[in-house]
This record gives C-alpha cells, sequence and structure tokens, in this order.
C-alpha cells in the first residue's frame, strides 16, 4: 500500500517536477498540497502568485491545498514556527513524510529535515541530486507548461518575467543562471500538463519591480 504524505508546494515547475515523480513511482498518495500565503499581500510566499490561482491549480490537480498564511517570508521564525504546526497537524492523523521539490541546497534540505525530525516526520527529495538541465528539459518533454512569475533583476532582465518556460527561454538564459532557477533566478506556476484535469486559465497583469525582483501578476479567468 502506498505511503501517505503530504506535498510542501510553491505552485512552480520543481514542486510539479516532484509531484510527478512521485505518482509515477506508484509508492506514495499524496493526500494534500501544503503551501505558505502571504497574508499582507495574499499571495504565495517568494513566487509572488495570488492565493486565487494556486487554489484553482489545485482543483485541476484534483488535490487537496492545506494553506498557512504567514507575515513575512520564507525561513523566518514565524513561517518555521506556522509550518511546524501544519506538519504537526498531519502528523497527529498518521502522516510522517512530507515531499519536497529541492534539487540540490544542501542547507535548505538539512533546515527542513531537521525541523521535521523534531515531531517524528522526514523529507522526501525525489528530485534530489539531478542535473538542472535534464530537469528541466524533461519538465518541458512531459508537456508541462510554466509561467515565470518572478525573476530577479540581478541576474536576468525585465524580458524574462512573464514568459512561458520552452525550449527558447533556456535558449536565452545568461551562462551564470541555472537552468530551473535553483539559485533564485526565476520562479514560475505550471498551468498545464499531463496531471491536469483541465488547464489553469489565467491573464497576465500588471509587471512590477519589488526588492530588485520583477513580479509579473497573473489574474484568473
Amino acid at each position: 500500500m502506498p505511503e501517505k504524505v503530504v506535498f510542501g508546494w510553491s505552485g512552480g515547475k520543481d514542486s510539479t517536477s516532484a509531484l510527478y515523480e512521485v505518482r509515477k513511482s506508484n509508492k506514495y498518495e499524496v493526500i494534500s498540497l501544503l503551501t505558505a500565503i502571504r497574508e499582507d499581500y495574499d499571495r504565495v510566499s517568494l513566487h509572488g502568485v495570488r492565493r486565487s490561482m494556486i487554489e484553482r491549480q489545485a482543483e485541476c490537480l484534483g488535490l487537496p491545498l492545506y494553506e498557512v498564511f504567514v507575515s513575512q517570508g520564507e525561513f523566518t521564525q514565524e513561517y518555521e514556527s506556522k509550518m511546524m504546526n501544519a506538519s504537526l497537524e498531519f502528523r497527529t492523523k498518521g502522516i510522517t513524510s512530507v515531499v519536497f521539490g529541492d534539487i540540490f541546497f544542501a542547507d535548505i534540505r538539512k533546515y527542513r529535515e531537521e525541523n521535521l525530525a523534531k515531531i517524528g516526520m522526514k523529507g522526501i527529495f525525489p528530485l534530489w541530486g539531478n542535473n538542472s538541465a535534464e530537469l528541466i528539459k524533461t519538465f518541458i518533454d512531459s508537456g508541462f507548461k510554466a509561467i515565470t512569475t518572478c525573476v530577479d533583476s540581478k541576474v536576468l532582465d525585465k524580458t524574462f518575467v512573464g514568459r512561458i518556460i520552452d525550449k527558447d527561454f533556456l535558449d536565452e538564459l545568461p551562462a551564470n543562471a541555472d537552468p530551473c532557477g535553483e539559485n533564485g533566478e526565476f520562479h514560475s506556476f505550471v498551468f498545464d500538463g499531463p496531471m491536469f484535469k483541465t488547464r489553469v486559465r489565467y491573464t497576465t497583469g500588471e509587471v512590477v519591480l519589488r526588492d530588485s525582483f520583477y513580479f509579473c501578476d497573473l489574474l484568473p479567468v
């Protein structure tokens, strides 16, 4: 019988790739997505995607979405406390594992594993150690569709935000940018692909520069 797990969800391509791998393995049953929402912006932490969009995405994937509301970004004391409480709630229901889409940042993995261990849980990292260029190629070849919602202006210019992630996008990335944006070069929102019951419909809105990051607003249709 597959192990029941909860999934640390951002709505981006790495989360989606990890979910795809988990489902293909037939070893796990994802009972819920778990995501952090910035309550001051009503958007997904870091990615800048509206809560209404991430909720619609979960519906299109056919999965429940557990939302944790925080007033600050990731890896703050408040974030840590509230995410731990949410994980503990799943732990009391017999869930002992949380899946993440991390690829190679050992310090982030250690942070997650140490916090989960405090409440008798463990992390699962299906993408860990994989080659970024191969991962994003597999993502595109598998039929997933994603749009960039946030880019770091210190690495990428404004033309990279609000772009569909395809071969042309990858070809135009500068040599110092990770193909999966694992160093924070860009974040994305996946709106279609093999696991989706229906496409997440949206229209692009305003592009703004905030704290050296360009954000492209996605509006539900």
